[in-house]
C-alpha cells in the first residue's frame, strides 16, 4: 500500500505541471446549454478545474483518491465558486450542469454498478450540455492485470450509453505506449465528446 501511495505521489508530482486538457477546451466552447456549472470526475490535482474556472464555470470536482482531493482543497481554497469533495462515481450526488468531464477516470468506476451510475451522469448533464471523457476498451493490459478495479466496455456498449446525445467525436486508441510514469503499457480507451440532446 506503502508503495502505491509513492507512485499516487509522483503521479500527482507530475500532474501539478500539466496544462488542461484540450478535450475539456473543446467541450466548453460546444455547451449549447444555460448552465455555466461543471462536474470534473476523477479531477486528479485540478488542471481542468483551473481552466474551467478561468473562463468563467462555477466548477464542482471530485476524486477517490485523498491525496488529490488535499491538493485541490489548497489549490482552490480561496475560490467560493469552486467545490472539491472525496468522492466514488458511484456515490457522488450530481448537480445539475452545463458540461461534465470525465478524462481519464470513468473506467476506475465499479462495473457491477455502472448502469446506475451512468443514468446519474447522464441525467445531471442539461439539454444542450456537454459530455466529455475515456472509457477502457477489452484489449486494454489494465483489464488483465491492473491493481485497480476496471470497468472495460465494448464500443458498441458505449455508444448505446448516448442515446439521448449527438455523438460529435468518437476516437479509439489501441496501441502501445507508457503510463503517465513512463511504465510500458497498451492502450485501449474510446474518447467521446457529446452533447445532450434538447428533446429527448
Amino acid at each position: 500500500m506503502n508503495e502505491n501511495r509513492q507512485l499516487w505521489q509522483q503521479y500527482y508530482d507530475k500532474a501539478l505541471s500539466r496544462k488542461h486538457s484540450a478535450r475539456t477546451a473543446l467541450a466548453a466552447s460546444l455547451n449549447e446549454s444555460s448552465s455555466r456549472s461543471a462536474v470534473d470526475c476523477g479531477c486528479g490535482t485540478g488542471s481542468d478545474i483551473h481552466y474551467l474556472d478561468q473562463i468563467g464555470y462555477r466548477v464542482h470536482g471530485f476524486d477517490i483518491n485523498p491525496d488529490s482531493v488535499h491538493i485541490c482543497q489548497a489549490r482552490f481554497a480561496n475560490n467560493s465558486l469552486i467545490d472539491i469533495s472525496c468522492n466514488s462515481f458511484e456515490n457522488y450526488d450530481y448537480p445539475p450542469c452545463g458540461l461534465l468531464i470525465a478524462n481519464a477516470s470513468l473506467y476506475f468506476s465499479d462495473p457491477g454498478r455502472f448502469p446506475a451510475t451512468w443514468a446519474r451522469i447522464s441525467g445531471c448533464i442539461e439539454p444542450g450540455g456537454v459530455f466529455a471523457g475515456d472509457f477502457m476498451g477489452l484489449n486494454d493490459s489494465w483489464v488483465a492485470n491492473s491493481q485497480h478495479r476496471i470497468n472495460a466496455m465494448t464500443e458498441s456498449q458505449i455508444l448505446a450509453l448516448f442515446e439521448q446525445f449527438e455523438v460529435l467525436r468518437f476516437q479509439e486508441h489501441d496501441v502501445p505506449g507508457t503510463t503517465a510514469l513512463g511504465r510500458p503499457k497498451h492502450w485501449h480507451t474510446f474518447s467521446v465528446v457529446a452533447i445532450r440532446q434538447t428533446s429527448a
